[in-house]
This record gives structure tokens, sequence and C-alpha cells, in this order.
């Protein structure tokens, strides 16, 4: 029954995502990856402010896609973003034992749901 109601949303959601960004930041000991799908907010913003973080004394390397790709352990579906009324969808790649405190965020602060692929 989880599997229907995943492949339904999956599919109701395909046609309306049409703009994402994969932001790479490397620093020392640190390596992260996280790919944003876009809901709601206007094209502009998303491209321009939400996938060119500034993150002091790290390297980041910004990929925009159509959608996201394969290979992330989590998601935090429709995750609300801070101080505006906007949506996306947050997948994150490497470590999946940082599900332990990104599930918890993503259910909690950003109202999202957590989803495994």
């Amino acid at each position: 029954m989880r599997f229907c109601a995943l492949l339904v949303l999956t599919l109701a959601s395909s046609q309306a995502w049409a703009q994402a960004c994969v932001v790479h930041s490397h620093a020392e000991r640190l390596d992260v990856k996280v790919c944003q799908q876009n809901r709601n907010m206007p094209e502009k913003l998303f491209h321009d402010g939400f996938c060119e973080p500034e993150l002091p004394g790290q390297k980041v390397d910004v990929e925009f896609v159509d959608q996201c790709p394969a290979g992330a352990f989590g998601v935090c579906s429709n995750a609300h973003v801070d101080n505006m009324p906007y949506r996306q969808d947050i997948h994150y790649y490497g470590v999946a034992t940082d599900a332990a405190y990104l599930a918890p965020f993503c259910e909690q602060r950003s109202q999202g749901t957590w989803l495994k692929p």
C-alpha cells in the first residue's frame, strides 16, 4: 500500500517538477551533497537564491538539472522554506546514518515528510 501511494505521488509530482539543483559543498573533512527540487517557488528566486548558497570556508559546486538524480538515501518531501510560502523536496546523498538527525529535522522543522527512496 505504501509503495502504491509513493508511486502515485511520484508520478503525479513528476509532471510539476521541472527545476532542481545539485549542491555539492567541500571543505576539510566535509563533503555534503544535496539536491533541491522546486515545488512552487518562482523560477528566478529558486535559481538565484536557493541554488546559490554562501558557505564560508567551503567550495560549493552547483549543477542545475530537470530532476534530482537517483541514489539519495532520504528525501524531505514537501519541505517548507522558512519565512516564505514555498515548498521544495530535498534529496540527501552520502552518509545514510545522517538520516538519524535529518528525518526529525525534516518532519518537525521543515514540516515535510521523510521518505526512503
